[in-house]
């Protein structure tokens, strides 16, 4: 059981902004198989099973959750920045996008037109406005990310809170001396 149980309930129950919502048949599910794993594994009594069974069926939110298997998974907190805080970060990385396509598309254009004028002045070119190809394909990557902000900036938020969760279990798995799975491995590569 890794850290990707908390990914499978509805939202993350050691959450604090989810904590107070209701908890759905599939978040109960969720919870009654880590409980039926740890019988299964001798790490609950009978008697155990049936009290923490007991105690799901009548949890009304999320937050009731974690408590019951906290001693049969990890229930490594998600530190997460304020929402505030992970949207400003998702909306200057947008405008840093927004910014590199703007110049991945005027240096290109530019230059090319640029020679097409010098070309056309020394009558040595065609008469065909072949840079407006490059205009259009530069462009593409500008346009796309004008006309999606908000759509970019969820995605951004998104990625931020899957790299977070990454972090968090590698971290977790150097604690408990586990070794880091094929992803975290190649994570902690990228960073360097």
């Amino acid at each position: 059981m890794s850290g990707s149980i908390w990914e499978r309930f509805t939202h993350d129950p050691r959450d604090g902004q989810h904590a107070p919502l209701r908890a759905a048949d599939r978040d109960r599910d969720v919870v009654n198989e880590v409980l039926s794993t740890a019988y299964a594994e001798g790490r609950l009594t009978p008697e155990e099973l049936d009290e923490r069974t007991d105690q799901v069926t009548n949890a009304k939110t999320l937050g009731e959750l974690p408590a019951v298997i906290g001693d049969l998974v990890p229930t490594l907190a998600v530190p997460k920045q304020p929402v505030a805080e992970r949207r400003v970060e998702a909306e200057r990385r947008y405008r840093q996008m927004r910014q590199q396509a703007l110049y991945g598309f005027l240096t290109p254009t530019l230059i090319c037109w640029v020679i097409w004028i010098s070309l056309i002045i020394g009558d040595t070119g065609t008469a065909f406005p072949w840079p407006v190809f490059v205009t259009i394909g530069t462009g593409m990557r500008l346009l796309q990310l004008s006309t999606s902000k908000e759509d970019t900036i969820v995605a951004i938020e998104r990625e931020m809170d899957k790299k977070e969760r990454k972090r968090l279990e590698a971290q977790r798995r150097k604690e408990l001396g586990q070794r880091p799975n094929e992803d975290e491995a190649a994570d902690e590569n990228d960073r360097w």
